[in-house]
């Protein structure tokens, strides 16, 4: 159990090394009052996300710890936007389309909102 706990926080660590030096290379690549290097890390992301979990599950054997491994530990340390895209389309997949647009709207709207709640308490403090 410790060993799977330590080789998914090294790749954490891996995985948010890579956001910081992929967000601040494109930001500055591009430059702009837009956050490109955020959405570079989002969108690259997810696209990393979806092509491993295509290859884990149809081309290549890898065990529950090796996907724990990459998705929680790497993708988790690279960007949590990853994961809500893949569950998000678990939910498309299995056409529960409620559960989608439920999904979408209260993770960015509800994130949103308690980003400015929490600036709001924060000042309070």
């Amino acid at each position: 159990m410790w060993v799977k706990l330590t080789a998914i926080a090294l790749a954490g660590a891996a995985g948010t090394l890579t956001r910081y030096g992929l967000s601040g290379w494109a930001q500055r690549l591009v430059g702009g009052g837009f956050p490109w290097g955020t959405l570079s890390v989002n969108l690259g992301g997810s696209l990393l996300a979806g092509i491993f979990w295509a290859m884990a599950e149809n081309r290549i054997s890898l065990s529950g710890e090796i996907r724990a491994i990459v998705l929680v530990g790497f993708m988790g340390g690279f960007t949590t936007f990853s994961a809500f895209m893949l569950e998000t389309s678990e939910l498309m997949r299995d056409a529960q389309w409620g559960w989608v647009v439920g999904n979408l709207l209260l993770q960015n709207l509800g994130g949103l909102a308690c980003f400015f709640v929490g600036r709001v308490a924060g000042h309070g403090i």
